[in-house]
C-alpha cells in the first residue's frame, strides 16, 4: 500500500526524534499555515456570516453568490485548521484570485488614478493576502504540485 508521499524509513541508529521524512514540513510550519487559516476562517466569520445568517432582502446576484462563495471558503479554511497540509490548496485559491484581482482591477485604477472608494476599499481587504503569503510553504508547493509526477489518467 503506497501513500501520497512516499516516506523512507529512518536507517538504523538514526536518531528519528529530529528526522523528518523527504517532503514533510517541520511543526513550526504546520503551525504558520495553521495562522493562516485562522485569519481566513476567522474574518469571514467576523465580516462575511453575520451577513448570510441576517440578511432580511433578497440579495442581487452578485452579492448573493460572493457571500456564500466566501462562507464555504471559510468552513474549508476551519477544516485546514485541522488538516493545514490536505487543505493547502485553499491558501493557493486564496491568493491566486487575490493577486488576480490586484493585478488586473485595483493596480491599474490605481496607476491611472481612476480608482473609486469602493474598489479603494476592496484593495485594503484584499491586501490582507500578504498573510496567506508569507505562512505557504512554496518550496514544498513546488516539489508536490510543480515538481511531483502528476496522478495517473488509467
Amino acid at each position: 500500500m503506497s501513500t501520497a508521499i512516499d516516506t523512507p524509513t529512518p536507517a538504523a541508529g538514526a536518531h528519528t526524534a529530529t528526522a523528518r521524512p523527504t517532503g514533510e514540513l517541520p511543526l513550526w510550519r504546520l503551525y504558520a499555515m495553521r495562522f493562516g487559516y485562522l485569519v481566513m476562517a476567522g474574518g469571514l466569520a467576523v465580516y462575511k456570516w453575520p451577513g448570510l445568517i441576517h440578511h432580511e432582502h433578497p440579495w442581487p446576484l452578485h452579492a448573493g453568490l460572493v457571500t456564500v462563495m466566501l462562507c464555504a471558503m471559510s468552513i474549508l479554511a476551519a477544516i485546514g485548521i485541522r488538516y493545514p497540509v490536505r487543505m493547502l490548496p485553499i491558501l493557493l485559491f486564496e491568493v491566486v484570485w487575490k493577486l488576480m484581482w490586484l493585478g488586473i482591477v485595483a493596480v491599474p485604477q490605481w496607476l491611472s488614478h481612476d480608482m473609486d472608494t469602493a474598489t479603494a476599499d476592496t484593495a485594503a481587504e484584499v491586501l490582507w493576502v500578504v498573510i496567506i503569503l508569507a505562512v505557504i510553504p512554496w518550496g514544498y508547493v513546488a516539489r508536490a504540485f510543480v515538481g511531483a509526477r502528476g496522478d495517473r489518467w488509467r
